[in-house]
């Protein structure tokens, strides 16, 4: 993993940006403390790069141009954060094929050697998680691309001058217009969806590469972005289900083992649940010394501990826990928002971050079980439509006079609900993963509310994507192009890189979504049982032990519902009351509804949550009134024990070049 930096210009101009472009790369220097590189291509490009070097640690330095000589010695240099997994594969087919040497053993060579042999089309090949920039010295022109599913993060700031792209936003942020403002659209899709949906960020003017996207830019023209993957569920049916659950055990198994890749230890995150269990299983059988790492509470039901830690002892793997108190989350939660770039309303962030500081003490990388739910049909909303089917087949005029009974019934009597949901569409009830405010809520909360603005502008196009679809896999599609890609991937990728640690994902892979969307309704939540990703249960009996396979989703569960009746109210309020972000939200309305929780009125910690890390990441990032607390690169020699510090590797030699 890795942090990058660039700067294109669009007038000739790039020299006179180096110095600005090396101290904004300081803001990344958590993704890279082992190498910071930074070179200027003529006075056309800089490019930043701070290093967290996993394979190929003694070679493999960037940004700098690879010398293959079978495709243009020095004609290209390349940014590269992430992983391909098949890169030894592709290294031997270029070998083979077109005659490519490779003077380095990692997988960035091996994307610029297939960039210049096989074009663009390099990107439908590679099998990973990545950010790629690539600059054509002889064209002059500009390339690079995301990952399929958006596990790594590439921004993008364009303008008069040229375009900069970085890892995170927060590197891009010094070069921003003053009067870019906040985007009060995208702000009312967080206070709905808990995450800002891509391509947006709450800062105008800053965007984000797609996920599966990739991009060109000629320097003075058009910054363009297309679509090369679209993930789409095609259910088939099956005659044989044994052969289906062994196509997936096996996929499961040569994905795990080729995440397991690497010249530094790796661990596995290991909470109570299958999907990490069956990635712990399949890890073992290459490292049989494998460490994983749990995290939990002192609170009654929101700790995973202790079946974590069973499995592990089933399974012949060493665990080390980790737990976390109401203090541990006040002192951290300014560090976790300041990593996130733009505010992430998922508790679960908290013992993630957590668990990825104890497991980088340990290890350089780690394994974790994020996309199986997704992919396999795994939530159990998602067994909703079954359970409206008896109201939501009925004829409409039959549905409109329900629902009418429905408004009748007080709030909080048992079928109002259900009523209402079924006879509303699955487009107008499923807004993906979390709904936190609805849109008559934030006219009372927002200071400026646009009844233009809806949470349909987000799901509409996707659900005419998946129209022919049935009910469960579009909720499924849903979920892997919103909830997936703007909470789930965000904070792996964030808070495992505030720790210098390299996050993978097996389940999030091609190859698993190739069999995963196949697999028809009936063998994702059956309708005679109350299971979930029922064929990816079937395929590891065996694998994980025998407690675990139906074991529901708890998924790092925090205790925020408890926290905020108790140990946090006090802090809650201090927040809210002392926020500067009276101008967009009104901070009398959030107050209310946090007594109300604190009263046990009703359970309103979703929605205090997600205003808190709102205001939270207001003083940081706009009023600037809040100091996060995390060391920037000046401080590279940080230990992990040091007080108040994040871990950090020594750093190694500064590498600085011209070219050209």
């Amino acid at each position: 993993m890795s942090g990058l930096l660039a700067f294109v210009s669009a007038r000739g101009a790039a020299t006179r940006h180096r110095a600005a472009v090396a101290a904004a790369l300081e803001a990344v220097h958590h993704r890279g403390p082992d190498e910071t590189g930074v070179t200027v291509i003529g006075d056309s490009m800089v490019l930043g790069f701070k290093r967290l070097a996993v394979v190929d640690v003694a070679a493999s330095h960037q940004p700098l141009p690879f010398p293959g000589s079978g495709y243009d010695a020095g004609r290209y240099m390349i940014l590269f954060d992430g992983k391909v997994y098949n890169h030894a594969e592709l290294r031997e087919e270029l070998a083979r094929e077109h005659g490519a040497t490779f003077v380095t053993q990692g997988d960035a060579e091996v994307v610029v050697a297939g960039y210049h042999y096989w074009g663009e089309q390099v990107v439908t090949r590679l099998r990973g998680m990545f950010a790629v920039v690539i600059f054509d010295t002889h064209r002059g022109t500009v390339w690079g691309a995301r990952d399929p599913f958006g596990v790594k993060p590439l921004y993008y700031l364009a303008g008069d001058e040229g375009v900069y792209f970085a890892s995170e936003k927060k590197a891009l942020l010094p070069f921003l217009a003053p009067d870019r403002t906040i985007d009060t659209a995208t702000l009312s899709h967080y206070l709905t969806m808990q995450y800002v949906p891509e391509p947006a960020t709450l800062h105008r003017g800053i965007g984000r590469v797609g996920s599966g996207e990739s991009f060109s830019y000629l320097p003075g023209g058009t910054f363009a972005t297309r679509r090369y993957y679209q993930p789409t569920f095609r259910p088939t049916p099956t005659d044989s289900p044994e052969a289906l659950y062994r196509r997936i055990r096996e996929a499961l198994r040569d994905s795990v083992h080729a995440h397991m890749h690497a010249d530094e230890p790796v661990g596995a995150l290991l909470s109570s649940g299958i999907d990490s269990t069956a990635i712990v299983a399949f890890a073992r059988e290459v490292d049989p010394h494998l460490q994983t790492f749990t995290v939990g509470f002192d609170v009654p039901g929101y700790s995973e501990l202790d079946i974590a830690r069973d499995s592990a002892h089933t399974l012949g793997v060493a665990n080390i826990g980790v737990k976390v108190g109401p203090r541990d989350v006040t002192d951290a939660l300014p560090k976790i928002i300041w990593h996130l770039d733009d505010p992430v309303a998922d508790p679960s962030l908290v013992p993630l971050y957590f668990v990825a500081k104890k497991a980088a003490q340990h290890v350089t990388v780690v394994l974790s079980g994020e996309g199986a739910d997704e992919f396999f049909g795994g939530y159990g909303i998602y067994r909703e439509p079954m359970a409206l089917s008896s109201v939501a087949g009925l004829p409409g005029g039959v549905q409109r006079g329900l629902r009418r009974v429905a408004q009748v019934i007080p709030q909080g009597i048992k079928g109002r609900s259900f009523l209402e949901r079924g006879t509303t569409p699955i487009e107008a009830r499923y807004y993906g993963g979390a709904r936190i405010f609805t849109e008559e809520e934030k006219q009372l909360l927002m200071r400026r509310y646009d009844p233009a603005v809806r949470y349909t502008d987000i799901t509409a196009p996707v659900y005419a994507e998946a129209a022919t679809l049935d009910d469960v896999t579009k909720m499924q599609y849903i979920d892997l192009y919103t909830w997936l890609r703007g909470d789930i991937l965000v904070k792996a990728d964030r808070m495992s890189q505030a720790h210098s640690l390299e996050l993978r994902m097996p389940y999030v892979d091609r190859e698993i979504f190739d069999i995963a969307s196949t697999i028809p309704v009936e063998l994702k939540v059956p309708p005679k049982s109350n299971a979930t990703k029922y064929a990816m249960r079937r395929a590891l009996d065996g694998v994980v032990p025998a407690a675990i396979v139906n074991r529901r989703l708890l998924g790092f569960p925090t205790p925020i519902r408890v926290w905020l009746r108790g140990e946090l109210y006090e802090w809650a309020r201090a927040v809210l009351a002392g926020s500067g972000a009276g101008d967009l939200i009104d901070l009398g309305y959030a107050l209310n509804l946090l007594d109300e929780h604190k009263r046990g009125d009703r359970d309103n910690s979703r929605k205090v949550w997600t205003l808190l890390v709102f205001c939270l990441w207001h003083a940081i990032f706009v009023e600037r009134s809040l100091d996060p607390g995390v060391p920037r690169g000046e401080l590279p020699h940080a230990t992990i024990d040091a007080p108040g510090g994040e871990p950090s590797r020594p750093a190694r030699p500064v590498t600085d070049s011209v070219v050209g």
